[in-house]
């Protein structure tokens, strides 16, 4: 394995990130892909340390939960709810039967691992952390940036489950600024396993809805446009190892399902800025004794 700091040390990148062409490209797609960011051996480090995370992971009744972007179904249950500021697994739906038992080994059944691995994770705390994607941040325009959460995402072979078209700010809510989401592919990400799909501009509209937790913890969702998504103006995001996709918050994106015998792994991290108030009826929250941190 290599030595973390090493690691991390070898993405640092002194000066400036982005172009003023990729600026202006952000602005007006929502999106940008940005290759060769991270190096081929950081991205080994990172699945290895996930595989070690879920290898160590003794998944008990309560906590075989399914993650659905389809129905949502997670954001009923306790353990997804107090993943905030923790680490917590989630699993494919096509892993488990009709009783709940795995019909795959465990390794193959993760859906995603979420949503503190960037503090609480030293080998994820460490690339999270580092100065290139801190200068990253910067040229967005991020002030006081706070990394909100983090999420690996394994999209399995041949039951990677599909995301349905959303916007990132529907769960993870800021009025005046709107979380911004890194996109890290860990492996090829191609029409075949599953990657991305955006619509070009599509964060010039509004926010269509949004998810709220009131205080008996209990997850509604608010509806501000019924409009259906246009999908016909979605566009693949196919992109090789080590790129990553910045993302806007208000951005329409989806993946589809993984019907192939490639995994599409892949690390996010999103990120708001300090200076706008994160509303305390989000799902995503935080205990006191573990605050959102910038890069320091």
């Amino acid at each position: 394995m290599l030595d973390t700091q090493n690691a991390a040390a070898s993405t640092l990148s002194d000066g400036i990130i982005l172009t003023a062409a990729q600026k202006q490209d952000f602005l007006r797609n929502g999106f940008l892909v940005i290759r060769d960011f991270v190096s081929a051996d950081i991205c080994g480090l990172l699945m290895h340390q996930a595989h070690n995370l879920i290898e160590k992971f003794e998944p008990s009744e309560e906590l075989k939960t399914i993650f659905s972007a389809k129905d949502q179904r997670h954001a009923k249950n306790r353990y997804f709810l107090d993943s905030g500021g923790k680490i917590h697994f989630f699993f494919e739906e096509g892993a488990l039967d009709s009783q709940g038992r795995l019909i795959k080994e465990k390794a193959l059944s993760i859906n995603k691992i979420g949503h503190a691995l960037h503090d609480l994770d030293p080998v994820f705390n460490c690339f999270s952390r580092s100065h290139k994607i801190a200068s990253l941040v910067h040229d967005l325009g991020i002030n006081d940036p706070l990394l909100l959460q983090s999420m690996y995402i394994c999209k399995q072979p041949f039951i990677g489950d599909e995301v349905t078209c959303h916007q990132d700010s529907t769960y993870l809510f800021v009025k005046d600024k709107p979380v911004t989401g890194l996109w890290f592919a860990l492996e090829d990400a191609t029409l075949e396993n599953g990657c991305l799909w955006a619509i070009p501009g599509g964060h010039q509209t509004r926010l269509k809805s949004r998810s709220i937790r009131d205080k008996n913890d209990i997850v509604t969702t608010e509806i501000y446009d019924h409009t259906p998504w246009e999908l016909e103006k979605m566009i693949p995001l196919e992109v090789p190892r080590g790129s990553v996709i910045v993302l806007h918050g208000l951005l329409p994106h989806m993946s589809k399902q993984n019907i192939s015998p490639r995994s599409r792994h892949a690390y996010t991290l999103h990120i708001i800025s300090g200076r706008h108030e994160y509303p305390d009826d989000n799902w995503l929250q935080k205990s006191n004794e573990r605050p959102w941190r910038g890069f320091l």
